[in-house]
């Protein structure tokens, strides 16, 4: 399953990941996993999620990122949840076609592996491509 938090720049997603992240760990069976583009948030979580900073390894495109994840899925059986602050910048998406196929690959993951998704994107739920739109639980 994947879940989008939408809005622009400054709305308060992030807020809202760390509220939501801060919240499932108390109620999570598995384990749970941060991508950041910075140690920014690093006091702000639980001690029990796994927080990653992306920029610390020589992720540059939407394949590469999808490749990121699917390192991260494997080694970690009991994974739970993933939340995906700055999800456009994290992930190197340029383009709603980039949207569209991240969002694609990452619902086959899902799906696979048992693992929700919750993302960031700094974008209005009107911007966003259809199939992202029906995941959107928060519009900011």
């Amino acid at each position: 399953m994947i879940e989008i938090i939408c809005g622009e720049k400054g709305k308060g997603k992030t807020k809202e990941l760390l509220n939501k992240v801060n919240n499932s760990i108390a109620t999570a069976a598995g384990n749970v996993v941060y991508l950041d583009k910075s140690q920014k948030h690093m006091y702000e979580l639980n001690n029990k999620v796994r927080l990653i900073n992306v920029i610390d390894y020589p992720v540059t495109n939407c394949d590469e990122f999808l490749g990121f994840i699917c390192g991260i899925v494997s080694q970690d059986h009991d994974l739970e949840e993933m939340y995906l602050d700055s999800f456009l910048t994290i992930a190197s998406i340029e383009s709603d076609a980039d949207i569209l196929k991240s969002i694609e690959k990452l619902d086959v993951i899902s799906e696979k592996y048992k693992v929700r998704f919750i993302l960031s994107v700094s974008k209005n739920k009107a911007d966003l491509p259809e199939c992202a739109k029906a995941k959107v639980i928060v519009s900011l």
